[in-house]
């Protein structure tokens, strides 16, 4: 089927997947034309066809020249240079589509050819399937859309990896875009680990907004993100409030009284599917952890008077104010009492003797929380609004029902949590606890419409390099969702500049990559290892990718594509663009409007500069009128 315009050469060596070519001596000049279109040969991550009877087998260029020339033949080949290096791909048959994998091998002599753009077409899938999202163009091929099997995207998992600078933002925004489309996909639902509150403003029409303190003023659209400490597991609320136990004994008292407590809400106000029989200490189930604290801390650090009748609890001896008040404290406030100093002389007034049999052997943990419980940062955990902070006995307005219907069942395609207020020594935590809970929550109700099954949920984590790298509880729950989570239609968008500090169990599990510009080897070497297929020559151009260029790799594309992501408009981009030092561009039409080329305002008030750091918000009352 020799056709002189896209014949290339004929197959000389095969050994596995990895083809070796010898080109025709011809094809030397580096152009050809097939139907009117120029196309340069032997380029580096273009395509080929081999034709074994009535099927292609698809391969890609991944090297070129002397260093393609088989070891045996280095020294008889007079033309060493035209080699060429095929990784085999998939195969179709010749009106039919493309399939990856492949069946059958190659043969010494069967010819290669060149890959048109009307082949082209027909591997990459048609426009018009709705389970296939338009992300841009082919790179080099305008008329070509790359399109993403959204069915693959989503259960299979996978990573858009890229060094600063490189359009991942604006890649993820276009995807999130994309996927958001409610005539295309009506109930789509998405939630976005925002580690830097970069996305509200891109998506804010079609996502709700979950954050630490957030703006209340008339026309925000942000809400409250709380996370009540009673949802969390037994060790997620150690790991936060009490901090790491000194001795067994202190971590076994605390989990019984919290059981206890537990067991009191539930025979006080039953909750369906759930009894005093089944309860167990990592139930989410209310109760009041300050009153908790309170009585924690007077019977470990509390005294008493040694001579008065009734038991050491009954005749706690309090110090007292200059009116003669005790100074009893407050477990609503965290305020904790405080006792007069011991006195076994009773020329000194009564004897005061401390507790012969205190709770706790050390008060370490109890000091931790106290501080925790009374820091307005922490509130969003101990004191979840009147809804869900539990009175003295555990009753509660609100369960988390409405919490997880605000989150991921909402009449909105996205939900964005917010977490740049999260105080940074427990963001890795509260990452973990989030990610338990909506596993937790779809695992169980995977039978029921609300659940992953009737309804897939993409979990997209930026910044995934920080809590996602070798310890830390968002990380076992992580390698359990990208393990598991297909099961139950739960599928996760790992976002990352700094690949390699990625775990290598969740990085190998991502069926798709979208790899932009990365500059460093050791990130390059780990994508080029975590895809399933033996592509190290297109991952070497990673580093001379354009700006919003990528090579997409995996089970979600047809075949590995590069592309140029089709960037949003200016009102749908992150806000994570670099800050401009000199522009060119009008500020009125600049993206990022500013720089040292703008004349600065004549009195800078720093005033407010101080208003915002102490706020830990930048969003302060001038800025939002």
């Amino acid at each position: 089927m020799k056709n002189n315009s896209t014949y290339l050469g004929t197959v000389q060596d095969v050994t596995g997947t990895t083809i070796r070519v010898a080109m025709v001596n011809d094809s030397l000049s580096g152009l050809t034309y097939v139907n009117g279109e120029g196309y340069r040969i032997g380029q580096i991550g273009s395509f080929v066809k081999i034709p074994i009877g009535y099927n292609y087998l698809f391969g890609i260029i991944t090297q070129v020249g002397a260093g393609a020339v088989p070891e045996n033949q280095i020294e008889n080949q007079p033309y060493g240079n035209r080699w060429i290096t095929i990784q085999l791909v998939g195969e179709g048959q010749r009106a039919g589509e493309f399939q990856r994998g492949i069946s059958q091998y190659p043969t010494i002599s069967d010819e290669v050819h060149l890959v048109s753009e009307e082949d082209l077409k027909r591997i990459y899938g048609q426009p018009d399937k709705p389970y296939f999202v338009n992300v841009g163009h082919i790179a080099g091929a305008e008329s070509i859309p790359a399109l993403i099997d959204v069915n693959k995207l989503i259960t299979r998992h996978s990573a858009v990896v890229g060094t600063t600078g490189s359009g991942k933002s604006t890649t993820v925004a276009s995807l999130l875009n994309a996927l958001s489309d409610t005539k295309k996909y009506p109930s789509s639902r998405i939630l976005v680990f925002d580690i830097h509150g970069e996305y509200g403003q891109a998506l804010k029409d079609k996502a709700n907004i979950y954050k630490i303190n957030a703006d209340k003023s008339a026309g925000s659209l942000e809400k409250e993100l709380l996370l009540p400490f009673w949802a969390l597991s037994f060790e997620e609320l150690c790991e936060i409030s009490f901090g790491k136990f000194n001795n067994e004994k202190d971590q076994n008292v605390i989990l019984e009284r919290i059981l206890q407590e537990k067991i009191k809400t539930i025979e006080k106000y039953p909750c369906k599917g759930i009894n005093k029989d089944t309860v167990n200490i990592d139930s989410p189930v209310p109760f009041n952890l300050n009153e908790l604290w309170y009585d924690l801390y007077t019977e470990t650090l509390g005294r008493f008077y040694r001579d008065r009748e009734g038991s050491q609890l009954e005749n706690l001896a309090f110090e007292t104010d200059a009116s003669g008040d005790e100074l009893r404290g407050s477990a609503k406030e965290a305020i904790p009492p405080i006792f007069k100093k011991l006195n076994q002389n009773n020329a000194n007034g009564e004897r005061v003797q401390q507790l012969s049999d205190t709770v706790l052997n050390s008060s370490q943990q109890l000091h931790s929380l106290g501080s925790k419980l009374r820091i307005p940062r922490y509130d969003f955990i101990f004191k979840p609004g009147k809804e869900w902070t539990p009175e003295a006995d555990g009753k509660t307005t609100q369960d988390i029902d409405s919490l997880m219907k605000g989150w991921i069942g909402s009449n909105r395609p996205i939900t964005i949590l917010d977490l740049s207020g999260v105080p940074i020594t427990i963001l890795n935590t509260i990452i973990g606890v989030l990610l338990r809970i909506i596993y937790d929550g779809l695992f169980w109700s995977r039978n029921l419409s609300q659940g992953g099954k009737e309804r897939p949920l993409l979990l997209l984590m930026e910044e995934a390099h920080n809590y996602l790298n070798s310890e830390g509880s968002a990380l076992t729950i992580v390698q359990k969702i990208v393990k598991e989570g297909r099961k139950y239609g739960i599928g996760t968008m790992i976002v990352s500049q700094r690949p390699s500090e990625i775990n290598s169990t969740i990085l190998s599990q991502c069926g798709t990559f979208f790899a932009l510009r990365l500059s460093n080897s050791t990130d390059r070497s780990h994508i080029t290892s975590a895809v399933s297929d033996n592509l190290e020559g297109l991952t070497s151009m990673l580093p001379i990718l354009k700006t919003g260029e990528a090579i997409i790799l995996g089970e979600a594309v047809k075949l590995p594509m590069r592309t140029i992501i089709r960037a949003p408009s200016k009102d749908r981009r992150p806000d994570s663009q670099d800050p401009i030092v000199f522009d060119e561009i009008e500020s009125k039409d600049s993206l990022r409007p500013g720089g040292w080329g703008n004349k600065m305002e004549e009195d800078p008030n720093y005033e407010e500069f101080i208003e915002t750091w102490r706020a830990q918000n930048p969003k302060i009352e001038r800025i939002i009128k």
